[in-house]
């Protein structure tokens, strides 16, 4: 059977159609549409687009490839980078319309309008599925302290950032180690703060069209660097993001922020002589991770003690990274029983680091355990900000 449309009916009516029609119930997006519309005007690059994706999976042997430790991404995921360089628009509605050759003022089709366009995005996706220039990218995600996939809170966030990294670099020519250090700072910044969690595209948009009149390098930086400027107040450190580590999620973006800190600086894991960097390498598996989240002031101490909250007992405040022989060895002993004897593994420099890494108050572990927190949080807050400005340098 056949199901003829008409030409008069709205793309909500055609989506609605394909959404009934569709046996595995699946609802399809305005990224289906446009690869759908791809497959009919420009087949293959579809396919660069799913090859890609793919290739990002799989191990390369002896030949160039996209495969990475950060990232996985998806084929509707890789077309908003391609759409975001060529037309610098997020929302995939606008480029779906405009892919099938329709004056967005006039309202009109046409099918060189159309042919345009696709050249415009052939040209965008040829950038943006160049190896060197991903590579380049996951650098600058590197540079941000990001080394791992689990540290990812937000693809989206993420594959924004490497559209700035490609307008900068394709559209205003920047110098790639400047243009690192710049799109490294704006994804920790954009990570941190959960800059495209809520309503993406409609961020995203914004944050273009805050590109429109600029046309130099300069300019691109400048203008970067004054959303830094508006963003991270001291308020935002002193206030802000001491409130955001208030918390147990353990999937918090302000905690793989502190994460990410920790590889910026260098860090080693708590009571140990090899940094955290090395003990998390990207790709190693073993039974036993080699870092673990250690409850600095243990759960079953706290609940003896009388404190039954799991929220505040979890909180991240709480969590530091030892390795994972240290976390059994000191199990259920409170702080002011354990803390002495790894301290002997260290000098006073030594000390000193490691207190200023992993955000500890000197005598907190006779602390009260939520003037502890409170004061930690703040400690911790300090860190991020340290690391920030380290890849400002």
């Amino acid at each position: 059977s056949v199901l003829e449309l008409s030409s008069e009916i709205s793309e909500e009516h055609v989506a609605e159609v394909f959404v009934r029609i569709n046996s595995q119930g699946k609802t399809l997006n305005q990224a289906d549409f446009i690869l759908t519309l791809m497959s009919v005007f420009w087949e293959n690059g579809r396919r660069e687009i799913e090859d890609f994706c793919r290739d990002c999976r799989i191990p390369a042997k002896s030949k160039a490839s996209p495969f990475n430790y950060i990232i996985e991404p998806d084929p509707d995921q890789i077309l908003r980078v391609s759409v975001g360089l060529a037309f610098r628009r997020a929302r995939l509605q606008h480029v779906y319309n405009i892919l099938r050759g329709k004056d967005l003022e006039k309202g009109t089709f046409s099918k060189k309008h159309r042919d345009d366009q696709f050249n415009f995005l052939q040209k965008a996706q040829t950038k943006a599925l160049d190896i060197q220039n991903w590579h380049e990218f996951l650098k600058a995600i590197n540079m941000a302290g990001y080394y791992r996939q689990d540290l990812i809170s937000s693809k989206i966030t993420l594959l924004y950032s490497y559209i700035f990294f490609l307008i900068g670099l394709v559209d205003f020519k920047m110098d790639i180690y400047e243009l690192k250090k710049l799109i490294a700072r704006w994804f920790f910044m954009s990570s941190l703060t959960g800059r495209y969690t809520s309503s993406p595209e409609s961020s995203m948009e914004m944050d273009l069209a805050n590109l429109r009149g600029v046309k130099t390098a300069k300019d691109f930086q400048n203008r970067l660097d004054s959303i830094f400027a508006s963003t991270f107040t001291k308020d935002y450190w002193a206030v802000n993001l001491p409130l955001d580590l208030a918390t147990s999620s353990s999937t918090s973006p302000s905690l793989f922020a502190y994460y990410a800190s920790l590889n910026v600086l260098g860090a080693y894991g708590l009571f140990s002589k090899m940094k955290i960097s090395e003990l998390l390498q990207a790709g190693l598996k073993s039974k036993k991770a080699a870092l673990e989240k250690h409850h600095l002031f243990p759960s079953a101490w706290l609940q003896k003690n009388g404190l039954k909250d799991r929220r505040e007992i979890n909180q991240i405040a709480n969590y530091a990274l030892v390795e994972w022989s240290d976390n059994i060895s000191i199990s259920d002993t409170p702080p002011s029983k354990y803390v002495h004897h790894y301290l002997k593994r260290l000098n006073p420099g030594e000390k000193q680091k490691m207190y200023y890494w992993h955000a500890l108050p000197d005598g907190w572990e006779t602390m009260d355990f939520r003037d502890f927190l409170t004061k930690r949080r703040e400690l911790m807050a300090m860190v991020i900000k340290d690391a920030f400005e380290k890849i400002s340098k």
